[in-house]
């Protein structure tokens, strides 16, 4: 069951911050928009109005122009007196005395430019009983004559009124909608969010085995809970074989420790003057103390290509010369034990890597194939190019027993060696620090049968070129 979320916890979010200044900004944008649409609509009106009022003006001065004042005075009355007009005329003498028109007085109101007069003709009035307002323009005729012609705005007034109400409401409710939608993603986040803590505290806790859930929608916090599971199982996998390595070594080195001891508590106690005896019971003692080191050396190395530390410093290395190299090294020891051993170099690939830590790997496969490989026997040392999904590859095949197909997955832990292997001398971390530097590489290792034998090979993916 999904804990509640506190309001003041989630109002505190970055997700609902990041929303409300989404929403910041929407509300102003939509402010904008409304407010062009209020001009734009109100605006043409306002204008279509004066288009109709300066054309009435223009009707009245070619009356006045044509029959003079008394025609003018009988248009204005004629006019004024339509019924439901919403026109507004008034034309009076220069002592203010009124000649015609539909008004009760001049009205006490400034002109504005261009001569046009906003005014408000009666505190109700108009249309629905509401404050009545005109918008008109006046002029002087001649002889001080004075005539007015306007509209009664109140049907405007009106539209005006309802489009404010309606663009408060709109805006009202983009603002709720806003804050609900923004409450409503910084809910889900956190809901996600607090998953990651939960399973990160399983694992603070001791569980290593808790994994952050994926929604499965692919976005960026499935993609970060997909990297922290990478990571997850990264660090799992390294405790398993550090657990694996602390019990491991403790069975291991204790028999050779004990060994040791009881080698060195054993000359003590001889009551011997003859110096090769001792000398004897030192020289075991270097070569036990050796392996040990030996077993230590290939750990410390283990761990090392594993922490990936030296992931920062790969630089472009010569698989040839790392091949040949190997090859020298080991040849004369394969012609002391009988065998033969065949490099094949087809390619000179260059790839990132280490070249200590390669040079290691494939000299650990040479050891172990002429360590298991029977007298008279048969070892390729091969290096390919670029083929179908590789840079390159290292393979070290031989007609030796091989290793069953079940136990290839077994043989690259620490420690571990078949029945078969126990009588030669090893500490079973050949093939665990060749899957260290492959992995360290981004290359894999693959063990196939040679029929007979063992083949195994180191395939460098084409981005390690």
């Amino acid at each position: 069951m999904k804990a509640a979320i506190p309001t003041l916890r989630l109002l505190r979010t970055t997700p609902f911050r990041l929303a409300l200044l989404y929403l910041g900004l929407f509300i102003i944008s939509v402010g904008v928009i409304l407010g062009v649409v209020y001009r734009s609509t109100a605006g043409f009106l306002e204008e279509e109005i004066g288009a109709t009022i300066a054309l009435e003006v223009a009707g009245l001065q070619d009356q006045y122009r044509s029959a003079g004042l008394r025609g003018l005075v009988d248009s204005v009355r004629e006019r004024s007196g339509y019924s439901h007009t919403n026109s507004i005329y008034l034309l009076t003498t220069p002592g203010g005395v009124i000649l015609a028109g539909n008004l009760s007085g001049w009205p006490d109101a400034t002109a504005g430019p261009g001569g046009w007069t906003h005014f408000k003709i009666s505190d109700y009035g108009g249309v629905n009983n509401r404050p009545s307002t005109a918008m008109a323009v006046s002029f002087i005729l001649p002889g001080q004559f004075r005539l007015l012609v306007g509209r009664d705005m109140s049907e405007l007034d009106q539209l005006r009124g309802r489009m404010v109400v309606s663009l408060r409401w709109v805006f009202l409710v983009t603002v709720v909608l806003g804050l609900g939608g923004g409450l409503l993603l910084a809910r889900g986040a956190m809901h996600r969010i607090e998953a990651i803590n939960r399973t990160t505290h399983r694992i603070m806790a001791g569980d290593l085995s808790g994994r952050v859930p994926r929604g499965g929608g692919g976005d960026e916090i499935d993609r970060l809970a997909g990297n922290l599971n990478a990571m997850l199982d990264q660090i799992e996998r390294l405790m398993t074989g550090m657990r694996q390595v602390t019990e491991s070594v403790a069975h291991d080195l204790r028999t050779p420790l004990s060994r040791l001891r009881a080698r060195v508590e054993l000359a003590l106690i001889r009551e011997t003057d003859d110096p090769e005896v001792y000398r004897g019971v030192l020289q075991d003692t270097i070569l036990e103390a050796d392996r040990l080191l030996a077993t230590f050396t290939a750990l410390l190395s283990i761990a090392e290509a594993e922490s990936g530390a030296n992931r920062k410093a790969l630089e472009p290395v010569r698989l040839a010369d790392v091949v040949r190299l190997a090859a020298d090294l080991y040849e004369p020891v394969a012609e002391e034990k009988g065998l033969t051993l065949v490099t094949d170099i087809r390619a000179e690939p260059t790839v990132r890597g280490n070249e200590q830590l390669l040079a290691q790997a494939v000299s650990n496969l040479l050891d172990n194939a002429i360590k298991y490989t029977p007298e008279g026997g048969r070892i390729t040392l091969l290096l390919e190019g670029v083929g179908p999904g590789q840079a390159a590859r290292v393979t070290v095949a031989d007609n030796g027993p091989g290793i069953p197909a079940d136990m290839r997955e077994k043989v690259l832990e620490r420690f571990v060696r078949l029945d078969a292997a126990r009588a030669s001398p090893g500490n079973g971390l050949g093939l665990s620090l060749v899957e260290a530097v492959a992995r360290l590489h981004d290359a894999s290792l693959r063990l196939e049968d040679n029929e007979p034998g063992l083949k195994v090979g180191i395939v460098f993916p084409p981005d390690a070129g």
